[in-house]
């Protein structure tokens, strides 16, 4: 019989611009033990016991970035399997964040928050799976993405989701 699948649950923010044309990420350099050194990323971390996602992903925003969510939208899910150390399993609710309250801090325990033009997104170093989902996650079409996303190391072994 096999184990029942017990992933890391987390919720992951991309904080738009009041003018919808950037997006306010972290540019992971400051701890040498992070996978996540060197690339670029949304908002986010892992649900705690008795925490809903929203109040995830708010929490999350407000400790990372100094800012209130004021209308997080979920645009999706991604199941990580054999991501992060020692190949865990994540499940992540990817959220826009349309509207927020304050300023946010330029940095962060993770490194440097940016305001980033979002044709230049998909130019910098990112997870190589985000290059798939994050076209979804600032489009227009009201559907949200369903998708798993297995990873072997740091390599991306494919893509699959559902719109709905």
């Amino acid at each position: 019989m096999s184990q029942p699948y017990t992933p890391i649950l987390a919720t992951l923010a991309y904080v738009m611009s009041p003018d919808r044309r950037s997006v306010l990420l972290v540019h992971h350099r400051k701890r040498e033990d992070d996978q996540h050194a060197g690339k670029y990323n949304g908002l986010g971390g892992k649900l705690k016991a008795g925490e809903d996602v929203v109040a995830c992903v708010c929490r999350e925003v407000r400790e990372e970035a100094g800012i209130e969510c004021a209308a997080p939208v979920l645009r999706g899910t991604v199941n990580w399997p054999g991501f992060g150390k020692d190949d865990e399993n994540w499940f992540s609710f990817i959220f826009r964040v349309d509207r927020f309250s304050g300023v946010p801090t330029t940095e962060n325990a993770n490194g440097r928050l940016e305001w980033v033009h979002l044709d230049e997104v998909l130019d910098l170093p990112l997870w190589e799976g985000d290059r798939h989902f994050l076209p979804l996650v600032f489009n227009d079409d009201p559907r949200q993405f369903h998708g798993v996303m297995p990873y072997k190391g740091e390599t991306l072994v494919s893509w699959e989701h559902h719109m709905i």
